[in-house]
């Protein structure tokens, strides 16, 4: 019988052996394994830190005490501790478990996540209501080495030394983020992790003050020793510095020296300590070990997915083909090489591609820097993640009108990993910033041409696209401008005029197709750009029809629809009647796209049984 058989809680653990351990480890990452590989979603990080979480579950009291993992993606062993083995089937599914922590979805989960670098903080506020309260609990913070590289941990970890707050931050150290860590504090990190003579000259430390009269007694001696060595590889303990209690480097994979690194932790009477765990992603599996990039995250079924270009792809290879003709054009991006597929230009131009870290506001006013001194910087970041630079983008760049590339990717609904990464506000925060241009392509050859003309439009730019397979339309060999503010006709029709943007024109043209089955003649109209706007040919269509219908692929609050709206009533003409289809206002679950489409009414079914619902419009 197998031992996950009996984990239906925390609790179960408390009495098992340490031998018991090692078989529940193997056991754990077998349906880790085979589960994740089936449905998607992250399975290196979730392989790395199974010893790490029986550990903290063992040594801790949950949902009494407080763990918060930073980002979430490794939170699936937890889940599993924490009575919901029995639905990591419906991992990332409609209706199923969050691939991330989640309040919602279980007490132990004291706080949600999905961004990088925000457990030290969230788990320094718990740990000052605690103390607020009279109350007493433990809290921990786990955070891996790509994310407290982020500016947002290392401002927590100032502030916490200096609070003096008994917690604990438990540093999960595998040299990766998404991909390897980079930064001059993963170079300090990994002179600990890749160097062995620290181990080595500690447990020869150890064994030679034991063998000395009066060993057992020579406790301060051995620290003291311990603390030495520790200089010799780290010549800086930037923790001790900033007011924290080291322990470690401590073996992740071996939990009776992760149980006691943790159990000293606990035990420590006073201030923060940071527990260092040397963990390896994808331990266990030797695919992932040796591809932990890749096995970061699965698409469910990988082995069956087609090998279809993407968005991403094709923004890479146009950004690629336009710094082989410019040498003033480098590429950023915020520890995303491969999601934004720039590794092809890395690999060409090193020294015009930087891979600043976990670290979205600095990416943006480096990207400012760069841009007054004459160069033209493309910044390959998610919407979801642009979200956090928000500052920096009015009061770096747009403020300076400096020329700026933002590339959006995962602009719009992204699908499984859910309300955390949806790319549903971009258009809304951007569109009201003073010269910014906001774009979007309604296909892959329309982005190639928007990247070539914001690479010459000497203003901020922002071009949004989907995270999805491009349509299959015939690519110009030749790039050009498309001029600024220009949308297109696509169709021409007379009863109602659908105004889309990006992702949604396809859907739209298809919808409108369909619709002369039953009398309808729709005018299909690619706006192109959400910012400015094209007001000659919106208000020609507008002028032209009974029923004006607006979709995007973003919140219907302060979007694309509402400028339109803004506009017509600008102009005098808000007795036209007007629809809007979009993201309502609400956070948008995890599911698939197409699952999330259609409950939106964001495909062409949805968007054909909108119009035939507005009365008058259809006559029988």
């Amino acid at each position: 019988m197998k031992l996950l058989n009996g984990i239906d809680s925390p609790a179960a653990l408390k009495d098992l052996t340490q031998q018991q351990l090692g078989h529940l480890a193997e056991e754990i990452r077998e349906e880790l394994i085979a589960t994740v590989t089936r449905t998607g979603g992250h399975l290196a990080s979730n392989l790395g830190v199974v010893e790490l979480t029986l550990a903290l579950h063992r040594v801790f009291r949950s949902p009494r005490d407080k763990i918060v993992w930073d980002v979430g993606h490794q939170c699936y062993v937890h889940k599993m501790l924490t009575g919901r083995r029995q639905q990591l089937a419906t991992l990332r599914q409609y209706g199923g478990l969050s691939g991330y922590t989640c309040r919602d979805e279980s007490e132990h989960d004291p706080f949600g996540a999905g961004h990088a670098s925000t457990s030290v903080s969230a788990a320094l506020g718990m740990a000052t209501a605690r103390d607020l309260a009279s109350e007493h609990y433990h809290v921990v913070a786990v955070i891996g080495d790509g994310a407290i590289t982020g500016g947002m941990a290392l401002e927590a970890l100032n502030h916490a030394g200096h609070l003096g707050s008994r917690l604990i931050v438990v540093l999960n150290h595998n040299g990766m983020s998404i991909s390897p860590t980079v930064g001059a504090l993963a170079r300090i990190l990994n002179k600990v992790r890749l160097d062995h003579r620290y181990h080595q000259a500690k447990e020869g430390g150890r064994w030679l003050i034991k063998s000395l009269p009066m060993g057992d007694n020579l406790w301060q001696v051995e620290q003291q020793f311990e603390r030495a060595l520790k200089g010799l590889v780290m010549p800086t303990m930037v923790w001790e510095e900033i007011g924290f209690t080291y322990v470690g480097p401590v073996d992740g994979h071996n939990i009776a020296e992760v149980e006691e690194a943790l159990t000293q932790a606990r035990d420590y009477p006073r201030g923060p300590t940071l527990v260092h765990v040397i963990t390896t992603k994808g331990k266990g599996y030797s695919p992932a070990e040796n591809d932990a990039v890749h096995f970061h995250g699965l698409s469910a079924k990988t082995a069956k997915a087609e090998a279809a270009l993407t968005y991403s792809d094709v923004f890479a290879r146009t950004v690629l083909k336009l710094s082989r003709e410019d040498p003033k054009i480098v590429s950023i991006t915020p520890a995303m090489p491969e999601g934004s597929c720039l590794n092809i230009v890395k690999h060409e131009f090193p020294d015009r591609f930087f891979d600043v870290g976990i670290c979205e506001q600095h990416a943006i006013t480096f990207a400012a820097g760069l841009a007054a001194q004459g160069f033209k910087p493309i910044v390959a970041i998610y919407s979801t993640f642009l979200q956090r630079a928000f500052d920096q983008v009015i009061h770096d760049v747009c403020l300076q009108d400096l020329p700026v590339i933002f590339a959006i990717d995962r602009a719009g609904i992204v699908g499984d990993d859910g309300k955390t990464h949806q790319g549903a506000f971009d258009i809304s925060y951007l569109s009201m910033i003073p010269n910014l241009i906001v774009s979007a392509p309604k296909d892959e050859n329309e982005l190639q041409h928007l990247l070539y003309t914001a690479v010459r439009a000497e203003h901020p730019m922002a071009i949004r696209y989907p995270r999805c397979q491009v349509t299959g339309v015939e690519m110009d060999a030749a790039l050009h401008e498309i001029p600024v503010g220009k949308g297109e006709i696509v169709r021409e029709g007379k009863d109602i005029a659908i105004i889309a943007i990006g992702s949604m024109v396809m859907p739209a043209l298809e919808a409108a197709n369909e619709l002369v089955s039953v009398g309808v003649d729709a005018t299909v109209v690619n706006a192109r750009f959400v910012k400015p706007l094209d007001t000659e040919l919106i208000l020609g269509v507008a002028s032209r029809a009974r029923q004006l219908i607006t979709i995007e692929e973003n919140s219907v609050i302060g979007g694309f629809g509402s400028m339109i709206t803004a506009l017509l009533r600008k102009e005098g003409m808000s007795n036209l009647p007007v629809r809007y289809l979009g993201i309502p206002d609400e956070f948008v679950e995890h599911g698939s796209q197409a699952i999330m489409r259609a409950k939106y009414k964001l495909d062409a079914k949805g968007i054909v049984w909108e119009i035939l619902n507005i009365p008058g419009l259809v006559t029988v």
